[in-house]
């Protein structure tokens, strides 16, 4: 049976890109194709992401246009959706990498700090890890231990930090630390004596993302190392946006992975008198639903794009998509896997991978939990988060 030549693009949101956003789209699914989909699912069972795939992200030039500021928030968002229907961990490289590394430093580094690392990070000479969440303070960022200390040649800093992305491979890691009971910003180099990086292995989900814990003794860092418009943890708040900006497209895109390999998988497999099971109406019902959410996921982060590129979007915007985006990928994760059978749990398909690995992005960068309170603040007026 031949399938229909639309598919989950329902509403035709894909013809309706610039020269430039379609141009960037076909690059980065053409990339995921290639270079992603092959592999990816044994290096998720050996828990390791290929090594020649650093530098062939920088080579896409994304990063470089982020650096640059000159990648608008749609075309980063596409970006986001494409890389995340092969991996959720790559998009998360990515994201880590353009959105809370080269964007903090954007928006808040010295000049020389700027001209220090951006552009290294923009072609992955250099990588960078987000030094925020501590052992015990996840969704309370303001709880953390870690601590700097002012000396006559700068600053030392002591405490720990965990579930950090890119944590053991990073060459620069941004650190947040309270200085005088104030959270700073510190761009620390991870060859800096008294840093160390552990990696967290034993993972179910996201096992292809280096994940690790940051430790921090006495490390010593020039007041060069301070970055001077991260006055608060507002700055390192307004980061994170950022990039749940990014998830809010990229779950998007791992609910369409799920979509095609489950629809196809439903056309082709025969079942009852010889029919295929998409012929039957529970599976269409189903079929419906999924492509309904989906659509509705990626018009969301449409208008979400839309109005951070007028400069419009408030943080309640951006945790209501990251809310309903995570919670109904992972849905229509489900759902998938379920209308494959078996056959949905093993690895010679990408559902059970893209299912686990939801999981994770359904819990970080603000739990769905925290999100629906700052929605909720937003529509009442009155704060419920303790």
């Amino acid at each position: 049976m031949k399938p229909p030549t639309v598919t989950h693009d329902l509403y035709e949101l894909d013809q309706d890109w610039n020269d430039e956003q379609r141009a960037v789209m076909l690059q980065i699914r053409k990339f995921v194709d290639q270079e992603i989909l092959p592999t990816i699912n044994e290096e998720h069972n050996n828990e390791v992401l290929r090594k020649d795939l650093i530098p062939k992200i920088g080579q896409l030039g994304i990063l470089e246009m982020l650096a640059e500021g000159s990648l608008d928030p749609v075309t980063y968002g596409i970006v986001c959706r494409e890389l995340e229907r092969g991996s959720s961990a790559l998009r998360s490289i990515v994201s880590v990498q353009g959105s809370l590394v080269i964007g903090c430093i954007r928006d808040f580094a010295s000049a020389e700090q700027k001209a220090t690392w951006l552009t290294k990070l923009g072609t992955m000479e250099a990588i960078g890890c987000f030094g925020l969440t501590e052992p015990d303070f996840g969704s309370n960022p303001a709880g953390m231990i870690t601590r700097a200390e002012k000396t006559s040649s700068g600053f030392v800093l002591n405490g720990s930090k965990c579930w950090i992305t890119n944590g053991t491979q990073a060459h620069v890691a941004i650190v947040w630390a309270k200085l005088d009971g104030v959270v700073k910003g510190f761009l620390v180099p991870t060859n800096t004596p008294g840093f160390t990086a552990q990696s967290i292995k034993g993972k179910w989900s996201f096992r292809t993302s280096d994940t690790g814990m940051l430790f921090l003794s006495n490390v010593e860092v020039p007041e060069s190392a301070l970055m001077p418009g991260a006055k608060s943890l507002g700055a390192a708040i307004k980061t994170l946006n950022n990039a749940r900006y990014g998830i809010c497209w990229g779950v998007a895109g791992a609910a369409r992975g799920c979509f095609e390999e489950a629809r196809q998988y439903v056309i082709d497999r025969v079942q009852f008198d010889g029919k295929p099971l998409a012929s039957h109406q529970l599976i269409q019902n189903k079929l419906a639903w999924m492509a309904a959410e989906i659509t509705n996921m990626e018009l969301m982060s449409k208008r979400l794009g839309e109005l951070k590129a007028a400069g419009r979007v408030k943080p309640y915007q951006v945790s209501l998509a990251k809310m309903n985006n995570c919670r109904k990928a992972i849905e229509v994760a489900r759902v998938c896997r379920e209308l494959m059978g078996a056959n949905g749990i093993h690895s010679e398909y990408h559902i059970g991978r893209r299912m686990v690995d939801l999981e994770t992005v359904l819990t970080y960068e603000g739990t769905e939990h925290i999100h629906s309170l700052i929605v909720g603040e937003n529509l009442t007026g009155i704060p419920a988060y303790s």
